[in-house]
């Protein structure tokens, strides 16, 4: 059955673009919403619908947009509305993009699993993967497949000592999620860092929510969270970006050295060719073992600012 919201929750931080700090309140909503936005614009608020034409850009984060309004960095909020399997909500926007928190979806996990899970009377609806596509370009490369839930093949190749190549296999369920995505972090080069802010962009970056690598390594004190946190973190960013259809997909990705932007143009083409490669199915009875339907699973650790 499709899920929403116990009740309301709320947080606020830092915007990774601005630096400035956004409030957020996410609510319940009836069967059917969806995910849907709600941004304070002139006074007044806007609703923007996420889905692959409303992505307006893939610079530093994913910006969803409709008519004037916009908002930035929605991808690790959205992943986790995927992972923890929560079809409707409102998010309610004070600011033109999502904190960054720590980087990750660690924060959201926290916050959804206090508002605690609601299910619904009717059931979801998914867009399954029925025949394969392979979408690649400029060595960026998506393998979609048919596959009875959805899992997740990534491999990265980054010419630093300290990542180099990473490969990751994931199925998702709630329980996996908050396991082993949802707290792996962003992540950049101080090189890059430096620059950007120069340039007056990624005001809100810092070691607080990102892990950041010199020459030599990360030099976050803390160090990583995983041996392969970089990988961890595509995941979790593939399944922001992919969440932005018209129904959840369902399948079996391979990803390559994908980002934002062709994760986006991926999921503009698989939904625009839709009648070929998807079929849209109610998942009766489906879940992996172990899990429940009814309750979050919590998060391992409690975020330090809670």
């Amino acid at each position: 059955m499709q899920t929403t919201l116990s009740k309301d929750i709320r947080c606020a931080g830092v915007g990774l673009h601005s630096g400035k700090k956004v409030e957020v309140v996410i609510r319940p909503a009836p069967v059917d919403t969806g995910i849907v936005f709600s941004v304070l614009k002139n006074g007044r608020r806007e609703t923007i619908v996420p889905k692959p034409t409303s992505v307006v850009s893939t610079g530093l984060a994913t910006t969803l947009g409709q008519g004037s309004a916009q908002v930035s960095t929605v991808e690790h909020l959205m992943a986790t509305f995927v992972g923890l399997e929560i079809d409707n909500a409102i998010v309610e926007v004070h600011g033109a993009e999502l904190p960054i928190m720590d980087g990750s979806a660690a924060a959201f996990v926290y916050l959804l699993s206090l508002a605690g899970l609601k299910k619904q009377h009717k059931p979801r609806s998914v867009a399954k993967i029925v025949r394969p596509l392979l979408f690649e370009h400029n060595g960026k490369r998506i393998l979609a497949k048919p596959f009875n839930g959805l899992r997740i093949d990534y491999e990265i190749s980054f010419a630093h000592p300290h990542i180099g190549k990473q490969k990751f296999s994931y199925i998702s369920s709630p329980r996996s999620f908050v396991d082993v995505i949802a707290r792996a972090r962003t992540f950049g080069f101080l090189k890059d860092v430096e620059f950007l802010q120069g340039k007056g962009l990624a005001l809100g970056g810092s070691l607080d929510n990102a892990v950041v690598f010199d020459d030599y390594g990360p030099i976050n004190p803390e160090g990583l969270r995983f041996a392969d946190e970089q990988v961890r973190h595509k995941i979790l960013d593939f399944m922001g970006d992919i969440a932005v259809g018209q129904h959840r997909l369902w399948g079996h990705f391979q990803v390559c050295c994908s980002g934002h932007e062709h994760n986006n143009q991926f999921v503009r083409y698989v939904f625009e060719n839709s009648s070929e490669y998807l079929q849209i199915v109610e998942p009766s009875g489906y879940r992996n073992p172990g899990e429940s339907a009814d309750v979050l699973p919590a998060p391992a650790a409690v975020p330090a600012w809670a």
